[in-house]
């Protein structure tokens, strides 16, 4: 079947309606790759040509005149630089560098900021995903990019970026799954004794340090409420020496267009708000997000960016808690440790046969430290309801 392509330099010139129904019928779709999420990200200036993120999305159209439906999409930026992508290719880029090569700019298929799996090649049907991948080859084919990298994609996604020719490499995020647990007490139930005694001292300190913790959910975020969240963020991003990725503006857009998919997280100590953890979720899955604080409290984090949204998961039936990139810390917490994909296409022929030797033997690392995290699992007794389902 014949397609009409189409590179938007705008979600809108896609439009909501035709995106979101696309969305709706992929496999495990997430709030991350609605059109509100994404459009708050573009037209707040966060993911921006200024900021180095150029949207050039990808459409595949079929059918003619008033019958023409989007029947595949691809969320696709020229990146001038490798920052919020949580994929690190930063020595990649240095060793193009030192052999006076360009590694930027390059093609990037990613939520931006946002290391979560979700579905990257959008179609209505295999035919139209096939052609997707064609498509996808074709335009870094004929550019001057370096390379081409898929963030994230679901297991049988990765695969048939594969068959395609791109390099595969593995990372480890950590999810935590709920059993059908009636109550928190219930979930520390499960825990070696250590790990549920750990557990309670930390969020007894928080309450003995007077602060006290408020969920609000959706509509119920006021702007105030915006506006001190993002003071928190600002922060906390100041105090890592780091320029935070995200403005009021997003926040206050998101909580406008997608309020059934947030929760704020906010600590209290004699009536003023002091911290706060923001989390995305959907009927199944809650994903943490961000954290910020005005001022230090011992475990605060703990409490408002883990154990309040488990509280909220158990309450909510919601089966996954994705805790975001990194932090082996989050298994002493319940958390085990689940695979995730990145895709790679490089253009110089010597530099592609370097990445992938490289990708074979750092697989292989991966394979053994999930092997040596398994074995430090934190329950009394693993069952199927404790493990990481496939993401397929």
């Amino acid at each position: 079947m014949n397609y009409r392509t189409h590179i938007a330099s705008s979600l809108s010139e896609i439009g909501q309606a035709a995106w979101d129904g696309l969305l709706a019928q992929q496999d495990r779709p997430n709030p991350f790759l609605s059109y509100a999420f994404l459009h708050a990200l573009h037209e707040s200036g966060s993911a921006s040509p200024e900021t180095g993120w150029q949207p050039q999305f990808i459409a595949l159209y079929d059918g003619a005149g008033e019958d023409e439906r989007l029947a595949a999409a691809l969320p696709l930026y020229v990146k001038g630089h490798s920052y919020g992508e949580y994929v690190f290719d930063w020595a990649w880029a240095d060793a193009y560098q030192r052999n006076g090569l360009d590694y930027y700019p390059k093609l990037l298929c990613a939520i931006p900021f946002t290391p979560v799996t979700g579905p990257r090649l959008l179609a209505r049907d295999e035919a139209a995903r096939a052609a997707l991948v064609e498509v996808l080859r074709a335009t870094q084919q004929a550019s001057s990019v370096s390379s081409t990298h898929i963030l994230f994609p679901p297991d049988e996604q990765a695969q048939q970026l594969l068959d395609a020719g791109y390099l595969l490499r593995s990372g480890v995020q950590f999810h935590w799954m709920n059993a059908g647990y009636a109550s928190f007490d219930e979930f520390l139930a499960t825990l070696e004794q250590k790990k549920r005694k750990n557990i309670r001292a930390e969020r007894r300190k928080v309450r003995e340090a007077g602060v006290t913790l408020r969920r609000v959910r959706g509509d119920a975020i006021t702007d105030e409420d915006w506006r001190f969240f993002t003071r928190c963020y600002r922060h906390t991003y100041a105090e890592h020496f780091s320029k935070p990725y995200l403005n009021l503006d997003f926040f206050r857009r998101i909580g406008r267009e997608m309020p059934s998919n947030l929760l704020l997280v906010i600590a209290e100590r004699n009536g003023a708000p002091i911290a706060a953890s923001l989390v995305v979720h959907d009927a199944t899955t809650l994903y943490g997000r961000y954290w910020g604080a005005l001022e230090h409290v011992p475990c605060l984090h703990f409490e408002t960016a883990y154990y309040q949204p488990l509280e909220f998961c158990i309450e909510q039936g919601i089966q996954v808690f994705e805790g975001g990139a990194q932090g082996e810390h989050k298994m002493a917490r319940g958390f085990l440790p689940t695979r995730t994909w990145s895709a790679h296409w490089l253009a110089h022929p010597s530099f592609a046969d370097a990445v992938e030797r490289f990708l074979e033997r750092e697989s292989g690392g991966i394979d053994d430290y999930i092997d040596e995290l398994n074995d430090r699992n934190p329950f009394k007794t693993v069952s199927a309801a404790h493990m990481p389902r496939d993401p397929t």
